[in-house]
């Protein structure tokens, strides 16, 4: 058996872009961590064949010759965690971005290192187990404010268990000293606020659970119309331009999860700039804090070295699992799978592994299921219950949705967004497709939506209805003109754009339409359709169509979203009161 404190040293064999060839690495595992040549880049051990290993390299190996030394010292890939995760912005191996900006400028140097959490910052450490309590994977040893929005709990290592001898008391300590002591066989087992854990192993919890509970975006198009749960996976496929990364960004920015993971995987840079420019400044709506001070970003941008875009979206979901372990809720935002996906098919086309569908390798499937099982809402070792959320947003060449990622994706996520280009060109945002989108979590969360309001899911489904006839009647208008279907179908098209606009549409820098809380929602759905029953039996009773349309309330409905905000709904009630009015009034003007 290896000795871990020992390192194990080889040479270099052959180089094939990012994948090298080393030999003389007796001992090494799998997915063990390797630095190559002089400049001790990063890699890691993909495959072994006989005494030789393949080494992935994370870093430009640019000048790396064979007969460099090779290094490991036999602990696979892991990331640090700890106080200090929030806020901080890494790259896909967990570098953080702002400290080598410090040391190398404007471009990565080979070969720089620095450490994930700061060992200098001093951390208000409140132990919260007892002495000589028996503790075991999970528990909860104290906690620091990490931020104003996240209380870090101290959790034991789930390797780790045994009874407490020490614990530190209330004070100011770095991630890096001893605040506690577990007995076991060697007489003792020190205890920091920082751990390790290696990103291609999931970290274990006590059993998965149902999740009853929506995660509240504040678009309306999704939670009203294609929720998603918490501990659900959802992906947004759509070509180019069609919002992708601007739907992630509202996503991110006001769904009421706790701690929000942001992986730019491969995406251009200028869009990581965005969010890191926009997150300082934005307001929580929920908590009055700035966003950033529960976000955690990875940024692995395309003018990076491709193959530690395969490894950020592990790096990602390690860090959400960790926080889902403290009984928290977590968003992953992977942006996007895609570009990971291609990383995945120059890799094992380097490899020499057998192509599949489009030169994607034969195990695309396997990493994808991998990624996404992940999530969920679980009972944690501590006996909390947390949860991992995951929205990936796919780049399907040319908006080709039978290609294969997004194919491989609707396998393993149960809520499809499908972005329509031809809504995204008539600048209609979020620009996701009523008729080919689709959820499995309306009945997991309805009874939620019911305590707001009893006629959530009726009015959810009649509005659907109405945009789907109003998909088959625009084929027919286009044919034969709107002028010769009849006036109740026309007037169900009148209805269908006022959804469209009304509902469905959102301007992100509107204050009162960017967010739309559950409240809103539902009663802006409610004017609508109480507008379109009264307008059929209205129309069913002689009133002209003419006349329904050009009512000023009509217009009206348009506005509310931008004109009414969350927190006075009411308005919305007496708008309800004076719309029944009016067509009260033009329903007497045609009996008289």
């Amino acid at each position: 058996m290896k000795d871990q404190n020992t390192p194990i040293s080889g040479t270099v064999v052959r180089i094939n872009g990012p994948i090298i060839t080393a030999e003389g690495l007796e001992g090494i595992s799998m997915f063990d961590i390797a630095e190559v040549g002089k400049d001790r880049l990063i890699g890691e051990v993909i495959r072994l064949n006989g005494d030789e290993a393949v080494i992935q390299v994370y870093e430009d190996n640019t000048g790396l010759k064979p007969g460099s030394a090779v290094t490991s010292m036999g602990r696979p890939l892991s990331v640090q965690l700890g106080p200090g995760l929030i806020q901080s912005v890494y790259d896909g191996i967990q570098r953080p971005l702002p400290v080598i900006a410090g040391l190398c400028g404007s471009y990565f140097r080979k070969g720089v290192k620095a450490a994930p959490l700061s060992t200098e910052t001093r951390w208000l450490f409140t132990p919260l187990a007892r002495k000589d309590a028996i503790l075991h994977p999970g528990d909860v040893i104290g906690e620091v404010q990490e931020s104003e929005l996240v209380r870090h709990k101290i959790i034991l290592p789930p390797q780790s268990r045994g009874k407490l001898l020490h614990i530190a008391s209330k004070g100011n300590y770095t991630i890096e000293e001893e605040i506690y002591r577990i007995e076991n066989l060697n007489g003792g087992r020190a205890g920091t606020m920082a751990q390790y854990w290696p990103v291609r192993r999931p970290r274990p919890f006590a059993s998965k659970i149902k999740s009853t509970l929506p995660l509240i975006t504040g678009q309306r198009i999704i939670d009203t119309f294609f929720p998603l749960a918490k501990g659900g996976t959802a992906a947004i496929p759509g070509g180019f331009g069609t919002g992708k990364t601007m739907t992630q960004h509202a996503l991110a920015k006001w769904s009421d999860a706790d701690i929000i993971v942001y992986i730019g995987c491969g995406e251009r840079g200028n869009e990581m700039t965005e969010v890191l420019q926009d997150f300082p400044r934005l307001i929580d709506e929920r908590t009055g804090h700035p966003l950033i001070k529960r976000t955690i970003m990875i940024a692995n941008t395309s003018n990076m070295p491709v193959p530690a875009r395969e490894i950020s979206i592990y790096t990602g979901v390690t860090i959400a699992e960790y926080y889902r372990d403290m009984g928290y809720s977590v968003a992953i935002m992977a942006d996007s799978t895609s570009r990971w996906a291609e990383a995945l098919r120059e890799l094992s086309s380097r490899l020499g592994d057998m192509p599949a569908e489009e030169g994607f390798p034969s195990y695309l499937a396997t990493r994808l299921a991998e990624f996404y099982e992940r999530a969920g809402m679980v009972k944690t070792l501590s006996n909390t219950n947390g949860s991992i959320t995951i929205i990936g947003a796919v780049s399907p060449p040319g908006g080709d949705f039978s290609e294969p990622v997004t194919q491989h994706t609707t396998r393993f996520v149960r809520c499809f967004w499908a972005l329509d280009k031809q809504l995204a060109d008539a600048r209609h945002y979020p620009s996701i497709s009523w008729t080919d989108s689709y959820t499995e979590y309306l009945d997991d969360i309805s009874a939620w939506w019911k305590d707001i309001d009893p006629e959530w899911l009726a009015a959810r489904s009649q509005a659907h209805e109405i945009l789907l006839e109003d998909n088959r009647l625009q084929q027919i208008v286009k044919l034969v003109g709107p002028d010769a279907i009849p006036p109740g179908q026309r007037f169900l098209l009148f209805c269908a754009e006022m959804i469209k606009n009304a509902f469905l549409q959102q301007n992100s820098f509107d204050p009162n339409d960017m967010f739309c809380s559950p409240e809103k929602q539902i009663k802006l759905l409610t004017v609508i359709l109480s507008f379109y029953q009264r307008g059929k039996e209205l129309l069913q009773r002689d009133v002209p169509l003419s006349d329904l349309v050009a009512i000023e309330e009509a217009a009206e409905i348009v506005r509310i979203k931008s004109e009414i905000a969350n927190d006075n709904t009411r308005q919305i009630d007496r708008f309800m009161k004076k719309l029944d009015a009016a067509l009260r009034r033009l329903e007497k003007k045609v009996l008289l």
